[in-house]
């Protein structure tokens, strides 16, 4: 079984909802980055400035809008822009698009890039096999699809068999596979599909003998799974929204319903619900023999961090859920298998840094827990189960390191990785006899390994091909000091016979949050970044898991300023260590990630010379007043509390946007159909930084459509990470060594 099975994670607007997905949905997803190269022309270097010349932003009307927060009134004067759907939003998202595209479209070699995005992209993918009975099934995307197809094959030297093809779910591409769930004897799947980014899902059930559709339709899913018993499956959904309010409303009353097969919606079963607290997140699973049924619950919207868990025997003639964990408060409580009639849990009460517990479901008190395995000084970031062993992930200094273990705790071996990086997988069933993992960093492409649970012995299964040489680029880790002294990791890739002469562009990437890691990775986007010269920099930033629940706990809610301490002060590392300069440096992030960067460049301008806010929490006193916003209240604390608002009030981004600062070269990115960070956040933080800033740099936004929180499809990424790296070089005054090709079209504004 995998880790943290159960419906509980810590919901970053980046990631929230992905833990939700089968086994058996295995898009990959590669970050993606940038890379280029230094070559100084004069006429570059004037080029930004005669451009912006010629540059003239939309006039965006401003209303009386304000809100009375504890005695403090604030004017809020583009509110109408959180009407995502009206005409005079949809008018103003044109009016930046055409601006924003029109300044793009003059960018000599941004076409070129985008063209060495797609020749580095072009090889074949894979995710590591899953085996369901006498299948094995994998996703494959040939090297530029859209989106991944799912195949099968009997044995691991059977021919394969397309499954499913998503790039036929719609004419754009933009409609994906958003869960792929099997069937305990593997005769049906569930099939979710989302369009153009969104949350929202709809499932379907498919027939795995003729590989056709039911009739069955399920709509208004978000944040679920599909967990199956018998012949149906649990899931959990939101009430019909109101038509044209996806984007703009709370989603409240998650609810819990069984869907039996060959029937219609109206006729599925209420498991579970609870009217009374509205902003919690409810998910039922079932263990590998669908003997016991788990309710997981999540009250983040109180400020809990942690979860509840219930459960009920199906063989017993009581079908009501009794508690494990009767109430959320602080910590997690994470099913990952049954052994003995006990339940093993993985579990931070107790142990900042997790610890794996034995618990009997029917004396569930703490004082009768036991502990399998302790505690240890690394983190333990992930926990499988898979032929009777128990596969235990630890994080040392931002890397993997594996252990296998009995189920009585014992520890057996290390599973020998390849280098130092990111290991994932280790997933299976009790009778498997091997498991696959994937392993990755910055420069090894993700690589998938057969492991033999009886020998501890690990082969290559699967190696990419992609064109380009690991030994022309070196990674080195660093350790720096933070404005309170705390050593703040920080890996470093460049390509050899770069000079540390501060004048390389640098990207300096972060996140910081959520108790999410920003663990070493390959994206093949991110070498063309590399290519050119440039420097690509992961701050490993307090608010990670990197070292466990302390890590986390000192970069959240009132002490979110460490956070962005520890990116300024990477920034002034790798300045004070001659990488780059402030004329050479760009900060990126995305979501929470995003929030990082408009703070930083509101408390430090000076810094940087291009900033990349990416579909970022901007707005920091409403968030919570918009779809599953509320659910970050634990992280970030609530306006509706005084204290919060005074925190808050003092690092959001759009509110401390001051007229006199210079700041850098900023382009903000969003979509329409961005239904977690909804993007109102981007259109208020952008309409504010445009009357405020008088400066020379650029400061604008664009806008995807059918996009979401993350690229609707590889097409729109590659887009989108062509567009911010050919910015940034340009306003760095710089000229990758692209051939030159025609602008790319413009996009349908």
């Amino acid at each position: 079984m995998l880790v943290s099975a159960s419906i509980h994670i810590r919901n970053c607007p980046l990631v929230q909802g992905a833990f939700f997905m089968s086994l058996y949905h295995i898009l990959l997803c590669e970050s993606i980055f940038i890379k280029m190269k230094k070559l100084f022309f004069l006429s570059m270097m004037i080029a930004p400035l005669s451009m912006l010349a010629q540059l003239s932003y939309p006039a965006t009307k401003k209303t009386d809008s304000a809100t009375n927060y504890h005695g403090t009134i604030l004017a809020d004067p583009y509110r109408w822009l959180e009407n995502d759907y009206s005409d005079e939003t949809k008018q103003w998202v044109a009016e930046q698009n055409k601006v924003t595209f029109g300044y793009l479209d003059k960018i000599s070699y941004r076409a070129g890039w985008l063209k060495r995005m797609e020749e580095i992209n072009n090889y074949p993918k894979y995710s590591s096999p899953s085996k369901k009975n006498e299948y094995f099934y994998f996703s494959k995307n040939d090297g530029l699809q859209n989106q991944s197809i799912i195949y099968r094959q009997k044995g691991l030297a059977g021919k394969p068999e397309l499954v499913l093809d998503p790039n036929k779910f719609s004419a754009d591409g933009t409609t994906g596979l958003g869960a792929f769930a099997l069937s305990k004897d593997g005769r049906y799947a569930v099939v979710g599909k989302t369009k153009g980014g969104s949350d929202w899902r709809t499932f379907y059930v498919m027939d795995m003998k003729s590989l056709t559709y039911l009739p069955d339709s399920i709509e208004w899913v978000k944040v679920s799974g599909a967990s199956w018993q018998g012949d149906g499956f649990f899931y959990s959904r939101y009430p019909t929204p109101e038509k044209g309010k996806e984007l703009s409303t709370k989603n409240e009353n998650h609810q819990v319903y069984y869907h039996k097969v060959g029937t219609a919606q109206d006729k599925d079963i209420l498991v579970y619900e609870d009217k009374a607290n509205p902003q919690r997140f409810h998910g039922v699973f079932t263990d590998e023999n669908e003997r016991y049924v788990f309710l997981n619950i999540s009250d983040r919207g109180k400020a809990k961090d942690g979860n509840a868990l219930w459960y009920y025997d199906s063989k017993s003639s009581d079908k009501k859920f009794k508690p494990i964990v009767a109430e959320a408060d602080k910590y997690d409580y994470n099913f990952i298998d049954e052994f003995n009639g006990r339940f093993l849990l993985l579990t931070n009460d107790g142990a900042q840094n997790n610890r794996l517990i034995s618990v009997d479901p029917n004396n569930p008190q703490p004082a009768n827990w036991k502990t399998v395995i302790a505690e240890k000084p690394e983190n333990i970031s992930s926990v499988s189960a898979a032929g009777g062993k128990i596969f235990v992930t630890y994080m040392k200094d931002v890397t993997s390191r594996v252990y296998v273990y009995d189920y009585n705790g014992k520890l057996e071996r290390e599973v020998k990785l390849p280098a130092l990086g990111t290991a994932g997988g280790f997933g299976g069933e009790k009778d498997d006899k091997f498991v696959f993992y994937t392993f990755t960093s910055i420069t090894f492409p993700p690589t998938i390994y057969r492991y033999d649970i009886a020998t501890g012995k690990s082969t290559v299964f699967r190696r990419p091909e992609v064109k380009f040489t690991p030994e022309d680029y070196i990674t080195e880790q660093v350790f720096y000091p933070s404005k309170d002294g705390t050593k703040i990791p920080m890996f470093i890739t460049y390509k050899k016979g770069v000079l540390k002469n501060g004048k390389n562009p640098t990207m300096l990437y972060g996140y910081g949050g959520f108790n999410i890691s920003s663990t070493p990775s390959f994206s093949p986007t991110r070498i063309t970044w590399l290519e050119q010269g440039g420097i690509f920099c992961i701050a490993n930033l307090r608010g990670g898991s990197e070292y466990g629940e302390k890590w986390h706990e000192a970069g959240m809610r009132f002490k979110k300023q460490n956070v962005f301490d520890d990116f300024i002060a990477a920034g002034e590392f790798l300045i004070a260590k001659k990488y780059t300069s402030s004329e050479y440096l760009a900060v990126q992030g995305g979501s929470n990630g995003g929030t990082l960067v408009g703070a930083v460049i509101n408390q430090r301008p000076e810094l940087f010379k291009v900033a990349i806010p990416q579909v970022g929490v901007m707005d920091m006193l409403r968030f919570h007043k918009f779809t599953i916003g509320w659910n970050w209240i634990a992280e970030y604390g609530s306006s509706d509390n005084a204290d919060d608002f005074k925190n808050l009030l003092a690092y959001s981004p759009m509110h401390n946007i001051k007229p006199g600062l210079n700041y850098p070269a900023t382009l903000v990115t969003t979509a329409d159909h961005d239904d977690r960070v909804v993007p109102a956040h981007s259109f208020k933080y952008a309409a504010t930084l445009q009357e405020h800033y008088k400066g020379t740099n650029p400061v604008m936004i664009r806008i995807d459509v059918n996009s979401g929180h993350g690229a609707s499809n590889l097409k729109k990424g590659l887009e989108t990470a062509a567009d911010i790296y050919s910015f940034t070089f340009y306003n760095m005054g710089l000229t990758p060594k692209f051939k030159e090709a025609k602008p790319a079209p413009k996009k349908g504004f």
